[in-house]
């Protein structure tokens, strides 16, 4: 950035000051809020985080430092909570991907399976193998294990993990029996997560990009 561009040292100045009074009012919403999800609280969280960011670029682009906060990025949040205060009942809706890798490996193990089921014997002889076929084998290993304990035994199956996500939405009762498994994703609300949990290798990828960064800066 040339010279006539960077901000001037009372800019930079302004900017901390507006960072303090954010500070002042969010903790002024917190002490006086009025339930867990106070919008008031919201408001005064991304005000401060909004402020925040805006010193800290005008004090690097003063400067060339940095300030030890991180803030969080628009589109790795939210929208504002609008769900019931006190949620009578929520769903958790969670989603992994998986990438089959080994095949031969999803194929055995899935055979093996129907092979140590007891009404086996019964089966018609012109029944198909499950062991040859990728879809009936899914279906095999899905049907015998729960989701978390395919997690964490993904690799005997032949699987490597993918992203994942859970939220935790809020709901005011719970839906008449049967009512959404037609569609049970339709009703996935951002405005009512209560909260949510990502895993995903990007994440692991930006923490080694912001080392590598940091060690080309010491040398």
């Amino acid at each position: 950035m040339s010279d006539a561009a960077q901000p001037t040292a009372a800019e930079v100045r302004a900017a901390a000051e507006a960072v303090k009074a954010a500070l002042d009012r969010h903790l002024e919403a917190v002490e006086n809020r009025t339930g867990e999800d106070d919008p008031a609280v919201y408001d005064a969280f991304n005000a401060l985080a909004a402020a925040a960011e805006a010193y800290d670029e005008r004090l690097y682009d003063r400067y060339d430092e940095v300030t030890p906060f991180e803030i969080p990025g628009a589109d790795d949040s939210l929208p504002p909570y609008a769900g019931p205060e006190q949620p009578n009942a929520v769903s958790v809706l969670i989603r992994r991907d998986y990438a089959v890798v080994e095949s031969q490996r999803l194929l055995a193990q899935a055979q093996r399976i129907a092979d140590l089921d007891p009404d086996a014997a019964d089966r018609p002889e012109n029944a198909p193998n499950v062991g040859a076929s990728v879809h009936a084998a899914l279906g095999v290993l899905f049907g015998e294990f729960e989701p978390d304990e395919i997690a964490s035994r993904h690799k005997e199956f032949g699987l490597a993990e993918g992203d994942s996500t859970l939220w935790v939405s809020a709901a005011d009762e719970l839906p008449e029996p049967g009512e959404w498994l037609s569609a049970p994703f339709d009703q996935a609300d951002p405005e009512r997560v209560v909260c949510r949990f990502d895993v995903s290798s990007v994440f692991d990828e930006e923490d080694l990009a912001e080392e590598l960064e940091d060690l080309d800066e010491e040398s």
